[in-house]
């Protein structure tokens, strides 16, 4: 993690590819950030977490029955979870195929976004990995549909081949798995602002935006601490189902 005298205020934003509340907290934090008089001060940055680092990519499954065989429930269990879930989602602006959504490790896409980062093109990535998972069904654990994200904004299809092909980025996504540990990251979304305002899950923009003020407010005053202020809401917790 960066500190606290840089030229911005630092928000980091701990996520899974395949976290559905992930992608409503980008969002809603992207809604709270658009209203906020200090966007122009914060510098954002998308760390690496994986809610089922063991998952076994598998084309064949969609993700109702990969929840139905993880918790012990029956298939249209399964489907009511995410059908409340893609509620959530449309209310967001959002829209969320499951039918679609392919069981695949996210490995592979952590290390896509390190690499788009070098480029100065994380936030794209993220966005575009989201929409690829979620609403349009691409493996994302598949190199030819990464590279095909990439091109798709702007990222060289050469260049992105053969980072794939020689596992390179792998020990910045473990770098930041281990930061998560060492911060206190136990579900996603997991948003830290300045190093010392933490907000939990995807919560509504308004929380976000008094958070950007507190954070923003010890920022400017060049304040430091170690205390944080933990506000809860939907996430992800590693190895366990995705909760509202």
């Amino acid at each position: 993690m960066m500190g606290s005298t840089k030229a911005k205020m630092e928000v980091e934003i701990w996520s899974d590819v395949m976290c559905p509340f992930c992608y409503i907290g980008k969002r809603r934090f992207e809604s709270a950030l658009a209203l906020f008089p200090g966007r122009g001060d914060v510098h954002l940055t998308w760390k690496s977490f994986q809610l089922a680092p063991d998952m076994v990519t598998d084309p064949a499954s969609n993700i109702h029955q990969y929840l139905a065989a993880h918790k012990g429930i029956s298939l249209e269990e399964a489907r009511e979870l995410n059908e409340y879930v893609t509620g959530m989602a449309a209310e967001a602006g959002l829209e969320y195929n499951f039918d679609k959504s392919v069981v695949a490790n996210s490995f592979h896409a952590h290390r896509f976004l390190h690499f788009a980062k070098m480029h100065g093109k994380q936030d794209e990535a993220e966005e575009t990995l989201f929409r690829a998972y979620f609403t349009d069904g691409l493996n994302i654990d598949d190199y030819p549909a990464l590279i095909q994200l990439g091109t798709s904004i702007g990222l060289d299809a050469g260049d992105l081949k053969a980072m794939l092909e020689n596992g390179l980025y792998a020990e910045d996504v473990k770098r930041d798995l281990y930061e998560a540990r060492q911060v206190g990251v136990t579900g996603v979304p997991f948003f830290l602002f300045d190093e010392k305002y933490t907000v939990q899950g995807a919560q509504d923009s308004g929380v976000f935006q008094e958070t950007f003020e507190k954070a923003y407010s010890g920022w400017l005053n060049k304040t430091t601490g170690i205390n944080r202020e933990v506000i809860q809401g939907p996430s992800c917790a590693q190895g366990e189902s995705c909760r509202p």
